[in-house]
């Protein structure tokens, strides 16, 4: 048998599997009635599971050494590209030409992705192509100008965190935003962050005369309105969690992160409702234990409703004057199942559903990840917000770098937008002076649809770096595409 008679075996072969197989999870996810405009994306994203689940590296080699596609960017069109593949090797094998793939058909799944992006982010169809997101400071309720100088820009989407503030300040921060639009003649999207289970940091009580706590030193974590409680004179801090239910579920020799993992400890034992744990690591000239700050256990499998009772109450708001809501800590299509209801047991006040942008902040949510986004777009437009800060802590620094390629990579096969999010040119927006390392970071953000910018004192500075920036790559890359443009550097 012949290189290409064995290679045209081996791709129906696969075909054949990854039909099998997509088919298995489309009647998984059939209950959740899935809308027609949804269907050919959730039968992508299956396909595209049945065929990672194929070691492919020898097929690949073969296939370049003929000139053909390596499968390597399939993501958005996996039955038409192996369609191509064998339509190739076939007429290789028969020595004719063969047959031209409909452009349309072959690259619907982009266009589909690419409507949908500019729908939801408002995605400008100009040489940047990944749309900003910005989040609002709490000033940005008492300071028109604000809005207009991100609407001068071409900011496409406003981001307000309802961790903070209130209602009254976020009707200001909307009102203004849209007074911006009439005056530069620019629309933005509005995006309103439910606050979601975050575990944090309440009242703080040092133990003895210290302000910072170092490595080998003990820490006790009690539930709010125990801070006084007596602990042994080796604790140096006592502080809240605010979050009570988790210290149930803690148990000895599991980590305990705060403030973003810049004081890790080790729970050392749980007595009587109160954790105690020994620090491990924290800067060199210590750590301080501040309100407000977050707690990660990343070890503990925690059992939190994905929404709270402030979350309750804000949907109402979000679902009146927002664009899209975005799901903090979602982790399971249960999750999503229920906000949808809670959306729908709102009275009807919108023409079309409310976009969900699901943050993946877990281990969990990841590993959930394909069932949550069609669990999602099901019956709403849909984006991923890739929140790399609780992310990077819940899984680890090391494999961040690794999961949010593979997480651009579902998002493309499901042909939703992505949200590239957290610490995006966070020294330029904070100190006024970027470094090399995030500048090389926000260029990679090009790949997503739309990238996110934190707020701080030098945020507008930031746009105006981080908008050539992408206009650039955007020339050089389109996903996992080079673009090549002709190189004038040489």
């Amino acid at each position: 048998m012949s290189d290409i008679e064995s290679l045209k075996k081996q791709i129906e072969a696969l075909i054949d599997a990854i039909t099998a197989e997509a088919g298995q999870w489309m009647e998984q996810w059939a209950a959740w009635g899935i809308r027609e405009d949804f269907l050919p994306s959730a039968g992508n994203l299956a396909a595209y599971l049945a065929f990672r689940h194929h070691d492919l590296r020898e097929m690949q080699r073969s296939l370049m050494a003929l000139g053909l596609s390596s499968l390597g960017r399939l993501e958005s069109r996996v039955m038409p590209t192996l369609a191509a593949v064998h339509t190739a090797l076939a007429a290789m094998q028969n020595a004719m030409p063969p047959a031209k793939a409909d452009p349309g058909t072959f690259f619907a799944g982009e266009d589909r992705l690419r409507r949908r992006a500019l729908a939801l982010l408002g995605t400008a169809e100009n040489e940047r192509q990944a749309a900003l997101l910005v989040t609002c400071p709490s000033e940005a309720a008492d300071d028109p100008a604000f809005m207009e100088s991100l609407a001068l820009r071409g900011v496409e989407a406003l981001r307000i965190n309802c961790a903070h503030d209130g209602a009254e300040e976020w009707e200001r921060m909307i009102a203004h935003a849209r007074a911006a639009e009439q005056r530069c003649g620019h629309r933005f999207r509005i995006f309103m962050d439910l606050g979601g289970p975050k575990n944090r940091i309440g009242a703080v009580r040092p133990n003895r005369e210290i302000r910072r706590i170092f490595s080998g030193e003990r820490i006790a974590m009690v539930a709010p309105g125990q801070i006084e409680r007596p602990v042994s004179p080796d604790v140096a801090f006592v502080f809240e969690c605010m979050l009570p239910e988790v210290i149930a579920e803690v148990r000895p020799g599991q980590r305990l992160l705060i403030d973003d993992g810049k004081i890790a400890a080790s729970i050392d034992f749980v007595d009587d409702g109160m954790v105690i744990a020994s620090v491990t690591q924290t800067k060199e000239k210590g750590g301080k234990l501040k309100p407000e700050k977050g707690i990660n256990l990343p070890d503990t499998e925690l059992h939190l409703p994905a929404l709270t009772a402030r979350d309750l109450q804000d949907i109402a708001f979000i679902a009146e004057h927002a664009d899209g809501l975005s799901f903090s800590f979602v982790q399971t299509p249960e999750d999503v199942l229920m906000l949808q209801d809670a959306l729908a047991a709102l009275p009807p006040r919108r023409e079309h559903p409310l976009a969900l942008i699901l943050k993946i902040e877990t281990a969990l949510a990841v590993q959930n990840l394909p069932g949550i986004v069609v669990c999602a777009g099901a019956r709403n437009p849909v984006a991923i917000m890739i929140a790399r800060g609780d992310l990077a802590i819940e899984i680890g620094f090391a494999r961040l770098a690794e999961m949010q390629e593979e997480i651009l990579w579902i998002a493309e096969a499901a042909q939703v937008p992505v949200i590239w999010a957290t610490q995006v040119l966070e020294q330029l927006v904070n100190e006024g002076v970027p470094h090399r390392g995030e500048l090389t970071d926000a260029a990679m953000a090009a790949r997503a649809e739309c990238v996110m910018l934190n707020k701080g004192p030098h945020l507008l500075e930031a746009i105006d770096a981080l908008d050539p920036l992408l206009k650039r790559m955007a020339g050089h890359i389109h996903k996992k595409t080079p673009q090549l443009r002709r190189l004038a550097s040489w």
